[in-house]
């Protein structure tokens, strides 16, 4: 790993080597004793990065990747606004909002020196709605034509309002006006795919390792076998803003633990580390720690499939209302993150029609009530006719943290509710992707970090049948909410809808909020430049080490 961030000295005493040995002499001295400082990134991930395909994974080590090595038709700059990327300009709509035209950049290529072109991301677009592709965001294409139709089954994934006009010419049509359109597509999943080399290599193989992968943003990805814990960006020297980018490479490695993260952090391995739990707790004076705000959301899914245990939702209630949040944030966490008192996350977006943020405004109680959670616990099972030891499945990562977590909730369920058993499983991420896939769990450790700013974001993804709504939670009031909001033009009835779902959410305990996500990292003083996004992904494609 390289490690160094500062030039050597050069020769002492040049003006008398001048007088001796001549110009080249000294030229060619300084060449063999001074070295050019390395500028190479350090970054960690906390679990392994297992894909690169955007159109059917949605995983952080994926997006956080792909933020940096790709790029669809605009990306985030350091405010949070879209700025245009492989389009050439911000586009206004036409046909009453309905229809948006790009054109794409002529000097946009990819890392293998295919051009971009219009049909790369009709291509992707369409192959993340192909049931065959066994795509798993699909909902954040809600609005795009004939997008729901192809969702439900339907309409075939052709059918979707997306067209290339040309060979860097791009018509999107949407159902209906989205206020949000231009931040929904700097989401990666709307990234294009550079069509001849994903069918070249095969859809199965695509994205799996770094031979089988092309991008077409600042980096491209090096030494990565596909199972392997540390790998390498390197500057694509066919991108089209190439002087902006002033690294010679990113390498990124697996580090699960906040601890060890800190250790590497200290003896100069990594510039950006993220830390949590009792190793952000005693960070909180240190001078490199940097608090990142994010609309970042850590929950429990819960899985109420017919005959699940938690399918009923007074226990589902129960079992939110035994959880001591503040003594988890204070004592588990100690990063500065703060109890959940709704889904959407503070700071995700002002509602323009209270002035006020949606998070606060939907907020209900967060405050431990086991008496009435007792009470809960006994009717629930009544109903459901629940006899003996309630036996729980607790399913999560394997990070430190989320075992940390884990333990927490364990012992704040068993001690407060009578006859429960909590069994933890904390897997890679392969395996609790499959866990959750094949609804095997009653209780699942998981987080949303808003793609885009909007209450959409985080809501969308709990309707009936939805990809990213693992538990099953499916409720035809809420449904409607969301359908409604989505349908609208009038700004009144969309955050009207978008209220009235959060709470409906919250009275049937849909989920179970935990905690609202404060990054703590200990950064690098030389480490500039990087745009740490509110929703999104941190983007150092245009950082440098001073």
């Amino acid at each position: 790993m390289e490690e160094e961030f500062a030039m050597r000295q050069g020769l002492k005493r040049l003006g008398l080597l001048m007088s001796i040995f001549g110009v080249g002499m000294v030229l060619a001295a300084c060449g063999q004793q001074t070295t050019t400082s390395t500028k190479t990134l350090n970054l960690m991930q906390t679990t392994d990065l297992t894909t690169l395909d955007n159109t059917n994974q949605a995983t952080m080590p994926e997006f956080n990747t792909l933020t940096n090595i790709s790029e669809g038709l605009y990306r985030l700059n350091n405010q949070n606004q879209p700025v245009p990327a492989m389009a050439t300009k911000l586009v206004k709509p036409t046909n009453n909002g309905r229809t948006y035209t790009f054109n794409i950049r002529t000097n946009a290529k990819w890392s293998n020196g295919d051009p971009v072109t219009a049909a790369d991301f009709e291509y992707s677009w369409k192959r993340s709605l192909n049931p065959k592709n066994n795509p798993v965001y699909t909902y954040v294409f809600s609005g795009i034509k004939n997008a729901d139709a192809i969702i439900a089954g339907k309409k075939s994934y052709t059918t979707l309002g997306v067209k290339a006009l040309g060979t860097k010419k791009l018509q999107v049509t949407l159902d209906h006006p989205m206020t949000y359109f231009n931040k929904l597509v700097t989401m990666p999943v709307f990234m294009p795919q550079d069509k001849p080399f994903v069918e070249k290599v095969g859809w199965r193989t695509y994205g799996t390792n770094a031979a089988n992968t092309v991008s077409n943003g600042a980096f491209k990805i090096t030494n990565w076998s596909g199972t392997s814990n540390k790998y390498r960006l390197v500057p694509n020297t066919h991108y089209y803003d190439k002087k902006a980018v002033k690294l010679d490479g990113i390498t990124y490695t697996t580090v699960p633990e906040a601890n060890t993260a800190s250790d590497l952090f200290q003896s100069g391995k990594l510039d950006d580390a993220t830390i949590s739990g009792v190793t952000a707790r005693g960070m909180q004076n240190n001078k490199n720690l940097k608090r990142v705000p994010k609309a970042w959301t850590y929950y429990l899914q819960v899985n109420q499939r017919h005959g699940q245990p938690l399918a009923n939702a007074k226990m589902r209630r129960a079992i939110s209302l035994v959880i001591n949040r503040q003594q988890l944030t204070d004592k588990v966490l100690a990063d500065g993150s703060t109890p959940a008192s709704s889904f959407v996350a503070p700071k995700t977006a002002i509602d323009p029609t209270t002035g006020r943020d949606f998070s606060q405004e939907t907020s209900t109680s967060t405050k431990q009530d086991v008496r009435t959670a007792r009470a809960l616990w006994r009717q629930g099972r009544r109903e459901s006719g629940q006899t003996g030891t309630v036996k729980l499945s607790l399913i999560g990562d394997d990070q430190g943290v989320t075992k940390n977590v884990a333990q927490f909730l364990q012992g704040q369920i068993q001690q407060n509710l009578a006859d429960t058993e909590i069994n933890i499983s904390n897997l890679p991420e392969k395996g609790l992707s499959s866990r959750k896939t094949a609804g095997q769990f009653n209780l699942s450790q998981w987080y949303w970090l808003a793609d885009f700013a909007d209450p959409i974001n985080y809501l969308g993804i709990l309707t009936t049948g939805n990809t990213m709504n693992p538990g099953h939670f499916s409720d035809s009031t809420y449904d409607q909410f969301i359908k409604t909001a989505q349908a609208t033009n009038r700004k009144t009835t969309y955050w009207r809808s978008l209220r009235a779902a959060e709470s409906r959410l919250q009275a049937r305990t849909g989920v179970i909020p935990l905690y609202y996500v404060k990054e703590a990292h200990l950064v690098n003083p030389k480490l500039k430049g990087v745009a740490y996004h509110v929703a999104g992904f941190a983007d150092y494609t245009r950082s440098y080490l001073d």
